[in-house]
């Protein structure tokens, strides 16, 4: 026996001396590199010296910047860099301490580091600072490099008593941490297999010999522990597991058991199903945040714990500064696994990642308390929490909150006397009249230790300790948070109202909880409802009739968003406990209160019916202004004459004034105007019209001989008079341009609505759909159903419907689906991230009241605009959203929430425009209309005197009054003769020399 264990000695002893040789020979490896920079360096010696000196002068400005912010995470990296380069040791062992301490470290950093304190050490007898290093490594992150080389330097140390067991319990740890790694944990499985091949190959017998029974008994379980671990390899699933199955068949003698055969076909499959996972990972650009949250969405579904928590092990070391999957990750331990130790290193390991982050505090308290953490550790945390830097004032509040709930769970008020608690709240108050000072500090409070030394332990550790913490967030509120911010973040003073139903509840001491809401009414809030019922509330619980007067007496007075409601409670307060005085004096109150009111918003909505009034008719003159203008232009037309430039200046002016149109959405961009071809309907939304007959190449180059010159060449035809009927007929608009055969297409979409007569779609002069069109039912009834379409997507795009209305008849309709008054249940909310959806918006305002409804405003094309309007139940309830939501941060957008009052609807004052006679007299329009340059290109000469009325249009003079013959005597003949008949080339001879 002893020889035997000489034997497994000395082997184990070659195997340190072969792991020893190989570090031996990089050192000699080293020292040949060293020797040889030594040969060269003299000519370097300047060039190294300088170098030298600026390393320096940077290291010292790093480690001055860090003695002023040490959360400076790009200079612990760069200081650690640089000391690295010049080979400082032990102030890179203390610069790398001292980030350890702040922040996790990366796998690289940690791998520099390890290996850097193993070659410190090798000489050292003591391994345990290096082993004591790698505990520390293993904890930030879960990384398989870290435990393959944890696992290496173990099997270094074997030669200790237990060294292999400790080498084995090392690997065991190792493959509950990666194991399950996908694509990494193969590595260690393997690197465990090596090592116990290894300890076999050390048992075997000396070629020639055969094996005592003893040794074949250490050779079989040795045996047994490698079957074991291709076994358990074999049933997980991991990349290239044929490999491994292939390599068990060959190094195994036996056949496959038929449950380890089972177990591989079952992760196989398992595999299989997560490789498209994987690939996607492989080929994504980091930080791969979507790619992983897909896969952990399907490991979830799965429901393996173990893979579960590796997936997310995986996303948080490539997003360790992604707090949504920090709390993400946290809520799946707390709520699933309930480890106390894998809790609560995972969430210190959140808070140490993203200290910015109130939500990962709040929540690592809370862990701490659940799993029964020591009071000192949680108060540690807490202060923590208090110098990590939140970016708002509210997380202050919020971090507070809950430390403080946690307090008042700790104590037991049942088990101290009334009395005593009434004597601790008491301590902490310095009576000033009706309101409270608080203590300036802490310190103050505990210098009174008679108190607390009394009674029982619980009240002084418990409820004295609770009201002490109370006063420090008031101090702390006010001194610090509205140092940095300008804002107490608690603006309906959250933390008072707590402290105060603590002291009317717990410490059965109402003065107290009324000089509390004395301060918190003299801090702005008197002027809201919600904020005295809440006051009247309390005193109905705790307190008296008498105050409960009081309050609503107050309230009255005082509150101006919903005064109303005040006075309800007030009389309905009287109708059940008051006398009859008590009743004539709320009603004389009430009623006194509220005819101010009255008056007051008397006053407003006289103020906004002028100012409508006064919109209204500066809309009047621009309407009458427009007709004057038609009509002026249409009285100029004379027949005969060509009309197509007019025509399509009379269309441009039509369609391009927008201020009579609710919104410019039904025309195409880029679209040319309407032509004559086209049938004209008037809806809510413009003119619009249907495609007519083509133009024929004759008519587009001129009148054809023999055809009158006042005939019209492309009149549209008229539609029959029972064609078109607007009661039964929807105008659908913001339709594709693209889409093909749209009669057809929109035929069918509507067929659910009734029975369709028609669809008119609205062709261009090419030919091109114009994106809208009519659709005609034969009942009228199934109008309703077709505008419930409305912004119904197709195509990508919210398909517009609205109904048919002749504005000519109907000129004062609109359609606007939204109010234009002041919604005070409703709130609206800009600068949404556009990523936000209907539902996360729903799921964040839905923690400040019931919501009815949401509307997220959206582009033409159905993208989101960040806008959106929420309706709640009540107006208390959209009051306090925008208490709470106003200036909170989303997806790193910052949030404007107020009350719903959209502007109203304005119409835009018409540009500036001129007759079309006016704005060039002489100008001469052609076949192709008006030109694009708006100079005059007739000659002077041609140009009539400022007397004469004559106009030159389209080689015709026309008089423009009855009385006026200039313009026929210069060419050469009579009125009516120049009115009929074109000028020849020898007039425009005459006129232009003048004869």
């Amino acid at each position: 026996m002893a020889a035997k264990g000489n034997e497994e000695e000395t082997q184990l002893q070659e195997m340190e001396e072969e792991a020893a040789a190989t570090g031996v020979e990089r050192e000699m490896e080293s020292d040949e590199e060293e020797g040889m920079g030594v040969e060269d360096s003299d000519e370097e010696d300047d060039d190294s010296s300088d170098d030298e000196k600026e390393n320096e002068a940077e290291i010292q400005r790093l480690e001055e910047q860090l003695s002023i912010n040490a959360f400076d995470y790009n200079c612990h990296v760069d200081l650690i860099k640089l000391l690295r380069q010049e080979g400082e040791l032990l102030r890179l062992r203390r610069a790398r301490q001292k980030m350890s301490e702040l922040f996790p470290l990366t796998e690289e950093i940690w791998l520099d580091w390890l290996k850097d304190e193993i070659r410190m050490t090798e000489e050292e007898p003591n391994r345990d600072k290096v082993n004591e290093l790698f505990e520390k490594a293993a904890k930030d992150y879960i990384c398989p490099e870290i435990w393959l080389e944890y696992a290496q330097y173990s099997i270094g140390g074997m030669g200790a008593p237990g060294g292999i067991e400790r080498v084995r319990a090392i690997f065991e740890r190792a493959l509950t941490a990666v194991g399950l790694h996908m694509t990494k944990g193969a590595a260690v499985w393997e690197a465990f297999r090596e090592f116990e091949n290894a300890i076999m190959s050390t048992m075997q017998p000396p070629p020639g010999s055969v094996a005592a029974r003893e040794q074949q008994e250490l050779l079989n379980t040795q045996l047994g522990r490698i079957h074991t671990l291709f076994r358990r390899q074999l049933a997980i699933p991991l990349m290239d597991m044929d490999a491994t199955y292939a390599e068990y068949e060959e190094w195994s003698d036996k056949d496959m058991p038929e449950t380890v055969l089972a177990q591989y076909k079952k992760a196989s499959q398992h595999m299989e199903a997560s490789k498209p996972f994987e690939e996607a990972l492989l080929v994504a650009e980091p930080p791969k945040l979507a790619e992983y949250q897909a896969y952990i969405d399907y490991e979830q579904q799965e429901g393996d714990p173990a893979r579960i928590q590796i997936i997310f092990e995986r996303a948080l070391a490539e997003n360790c500064l992604v707090p949504d999957m920090w709390a993400k990750y946290t809520k799946y331990l707390d709520r699933q696994l309930k480890i106390r130790d894998l809790v609560l290193s995972s969430h210190d390991r959140a808070v140490r990642n993203c200290p910015w982050t109130m939500g990962l505090w709040k929540n690592y308290i809370l862990a701490l308390e659940r799993h029964g953490a020591e009071h000192q550790t949680v108060s540690e945390i807490f202060e923590k929490a208090l110098n990590a830097g939140f970016i708002q004032a509210t997380d202050y509040v919020d971090i507070w909150q809950a430390y403080l709930d946690y307090l008042r769970r700790r104590v037991d008020f049942s088990k101290a006397r009334p009395a005593r608690v009434l004597s601790l709240s008491s301590l902490h108050t310095k009576e000033t009249g009706t309101d409270h000072e608080p203590l300036r500090s802490v310190e103050g409070a505990r210098k009174r230790p008679k108190i607390f030394t009394k009674g029982r332990r619980q009240s002084r550790t418990g409820a004295g300790e609770l009201l002490v913490a109370f006063t420090r967030a008031l101090d702390y509120m006010k001194q610090d948070v509205e140092e940095r911010f300008s804002e107490s973040g608690d603006p309906s003073c959250t933390i008072m109202q707590i402290w105060a139903r603590v002291e009317a509840l717990h410490c059965k001491n109402m003065q107290k909880a009324r000089e509390l809401w004395d301060s918190i009414m003299m801090k702005g809030n008197a002027k809201y409802a919600n904020m005295w019922l809440e006051y009247y509330n309390l005193e109905r619980s705790y307190g008296d009739s008498l105050h409960c007067r009081k309050a609503l007496h107050r309230a009255v007075q005082c509150t101006a968003d919903y005064p109303e409601h005040v006075c309800e409670v007030l009389l309905l307060f009287e109708r059940v406990e008051g006398s009859l005085a008590d009743w004539d004096t709320a009603v004389q109150k009430t009623e006194t209160r509220l005819a101010r009111v009255n008056e007051q918003r008397a006053k407003v909505a006289e103020k906004e019916a002028l100012q409508a009034r006064q919109e209204e008719e500066k809309a009047e003159q621009r309407r009458r202004a427009k007709a004057d203008k038609k009509a002026q232009k249409k009285s100029q037309r004379k027949a005969g004459e060509k009309r197509k430039a007019e025509d399509e200046e009379d269309e441009e002016d039509e369609w391009g004034d927008d201020s009579e149109q609710p919104t410019k959405r039904h025309r195409g961009e880029g679209e040319p105007g309407f032509t004559g071809s086209e049938e004209l309907m008037e809806t809510e939304s413009g003119l619009f019209g249907r495609k007519g007959p083509g133009p024929r190449k004759a008519d587009a180059a001129g009148p054809k001989k023999g055809r009158p010159a006042g005939s019209d060449a492309r009149k549209a035809p008229e539609a029959a008079p029972d064609a078109r009927n607007d009661g039964t007929s929807v105008f659908v608009s913001n339709l594709s341009f693209s889409m093909e055969d749209p009669e057809k297409r929109l035929r069918e979409l509507f067929l659910a609505c009734g029975p369709v007569e028609q669809v008119r779609p609205v062709f261009s002069s090419k030919g091109a759909f114009r994106g809208y069109c009519y659709v005609q039912f034969q009942e009228r009834g199934s109008v309703a159903q077709a505008l419930r379409l409305d912004r119904q997507e197709v195509d990508s795009r919210p398909m517009f419907v609205s109904p048919c209305v002749d504005k000519n008849k109907n000129p004062d309709f609109k359609v606007f689906k939204y109010s234009t008054s002041l919604e005070k249940h409703k709130i609206f909310i800009s600068g949404l991230p556009y990523s936000c959806s209907k539902e996360q918006l729903e799921e964040l305002c839905r923690q400040h009241g019931t919501v009815k409804d949401i509307r997220l405003v959206t582009n033409r094309s159905g993208k989101p605009k960040g806008l959106a309007y929420v309706e709640f139940e009540d107006e208390a309830q959209a009051s306090l959203a925008v208490l709470k939501m106003d200036g909170s941060v989303v997806q790193d957008h910052t949030l404007t929430v107020a009350i719903s009052n959209p502007p109203r609807r304005s119409d835009k004052p018409d540009a500036p425009t001129r007759s079309l006679g006016s704005a060039l007299p002489g100008q001469l329009y052609g076949a192709r209309g008006k030109g694009r340059t708006q100079l005059s290109l007739l000659p002077r000469s041609l140009h009539r005197p400022a007397g004469l009325d004559a106009k030159a249009e389209n080689g015709t003079l026309q008089n423009q009054s009855a009385g006026s013959v200039g313009g026929a005597s210069a060419a050469g003949g009579s009125g009516l003769d120049a009115q009929t008949k074109p000028l020849s080339n020898a007039d425009f001879a005459r006129l232009l020399l003048k004869k």
